[in-house]
């Protein structure tokens, strides 16, 4: 990523180039393809067969092992940033949402200046269809799904929803096309079925976006008994939170079922990735070795396991070693499509097909990780960055932003890692690299200076919850 002052003419060199490789690489006359996204929520670095979990997830394995597993791909620390990072293309420090998540009652979401992920695919012919999780603003019609360009939508709007009574804080949140809707069922399930049957049923004269952000395996842990019964071992809260991916990962195999069942696998790229890393590893979730957790800047936090399936376009078995980042997704999606580029908000992502189709290095010189008003994060190379305390991200548990209490001092203290000799971060080589420190220093005030100030909602006195979300009546 540049950081020079000047970016639109670069972005719009940027773009050309890409879409000129993208007519030599799939021809001119090239099908567009189906893509389908599917977003787990606080799932564990090392919570996947691949990664070695006692959790077994046969469907997301099966699928991975099929494609590309891209074992140094970042999303934000915590789950509303990754989204708008997803449907932007651009970091979430440029929405004001780089700190905490978009809480129910939020007077603000997803700016609608925005030009979103799905907008872009349907001016290339697309449908689009969002089923599961938004968390991207819902306080007024314009900030839901359907018009912020999905055709349709299905599932809720918060975070922390129950998964049996779909409500969030006593106020039900469950829709269909951004109305109120009452399904019953526990909600992982309804959304692999909903998403099965938009594939069934979708008219294969136009591509398809399909955009699964489950809620699983986010808090509360709930459950059908069925699902824990295989891991009886476990002690309680992770034998929950084992059958909540149990339960994901059989949505996701009816996804993938209905894709083969429709003819269309040959043709469809599927992307899986975790919005966060683990919270409460070693209780809760795994990170496996990765240092942190959800909400901190540490790899555990920001690190995710993550693929990408599309059968003769990426080599099945294929590992992928350099660094994404979320928002490199949009530019790819648009390669891919055809999808017109020209957008007067400059993207932060890079095309990412070279290195995930071709074993190609990343396409950025420097990820940001995140930059708040007290902490923040880049990789360049094989070197990353912590400016301030590692935590503080404002999750969506509830839990304390101890960034926020952090003297001055501690605020600016800056952690260096070489992640190639030492990637769990064991060794802080911060004081014996000034010249390094200061090099990335650099990089990272260069971005935290294009920062526009983070939203923040606390809790209005008297608060109570509508009886549905999202309705203005």
């Amino acid at each position: 990523m540049r950081i020079e002052t000047r970016r639109r003419p670069v972005m719009w060199a940027w773009l050309a180039s890409a879409f000129m490789a993208s007519a030599t690489a799939f021809g001119a006359d090239a099908p567009k393809p189906n893509i389908v996204v599917i977003l787990a929520d606080d799932m564990g670095w090392g919570d996947v067969g691949w990664h070695g979990s006692e959790i077994k997830t046969p469907n997301l394995d099966r699928l991975a092992a099929a494609g590309a597993k891209l074992e140094h791909f970042y999303v934000q620390p915590v789950c509303s940033p990754t989204r708008a990072a997803l449907m932007t293309g651009r970091y979430p420090m440029r929405h004001g949402l780089q700190v905490g998540v978009v809480r129910p009652w939020a007077r603000y979401g997803l700016p609608l200046n925005e030009r979103t992920l799905p907008q872009a695919l349907k001016e290339a012919g697309y449908e689009t269809a969002i089923v599961g999780k938004w968390h991207l603003g819902h306080f007024q019609p314009e900030y839901l799904p359907t018009h912020r360009g999905f055709d349709h939508q299905y599932g809720h709007y918060n975070g922390a929803l129950d998964y049996n009574t779909h409500e969030r804080d006593g106020g039900h949140d469950w829709h269909r096309d951004d109305k109120e809707n009452h399904d019953k069922g526990y909600s992982t399930t309804l959304i692999g079925e909903e998403a099965a049957r938009l594939v069934a049923e979708h008219d294969t004269t136009k591509p398809l976006f399909l955009y699964v952000p489950f809620n699983a395996v986010h808090a509360p842990h709930q459950v059908p008994a069925k699902y824990k019964e295989p891991y009886a071992k476990l002690a309680e809260p992770r034998r929950t939170y084992a059958g909540m991916l149990a339960a994901l990962d059989e949505a996701v195999g009816q996804i993938s079922q209905a894709i083969d069942r429709k003819g269309i696998a040959g043709n469809t790229l599927i992307v899986f990735s975790s919005d966060n890393g683990g919270p409460q590893p070693g209780k809760v979730t795994s990170n496996g070795p990765l240092r942190g957790a959800k909400g901190q800047l540490f790899e555990g936090g920001v690190r995710v396991a993550a693929f990408a399936t599309w059968p003769g376009k990426i080599k099945a078995g294929s590992t992928v070693d350099a660094a994404l980042h979320m928002v490199d997704l949009f530019p790819t999606f648009m390669k891919l499509a055809g999808a017109p580029a020209e957008q007067s908000l400059p993207l932060d992502g890079r095309d990412a097909w070279p290195a995930i189709a071709e074993g190609k290095g990343t396409p950025h010189d420097a990820i940001l990780l995140n930059t708040t008003p007290r902490n923040g994060a880049v990789r360049v190379a094989d070197w990353k960055l912590i400016v301030g305390r590692p935590a503080g991200a404002g999750g969506d548990d509830g839990e304390a932003d101890d960034a926020a209490a952090a003297p001055d001092a501690e605020r600016n203290r800056p952690h260096l890692f070489n992640l190639v000799d030492d990637p769990y971060e064991k060794n802080d080589l911060a004081a014996k690299n000034p010249a390094k420190v200061a090099e990335l220093r650099a990089r990272y005030d260069a971005l935290a200076a294009q920062a526009v100030p983070p939203k923040a909602a606390p809790m209005p006195p008297g608060f109570r919850a509508p009886r549905v979300w999202g309705q203005t009546d």
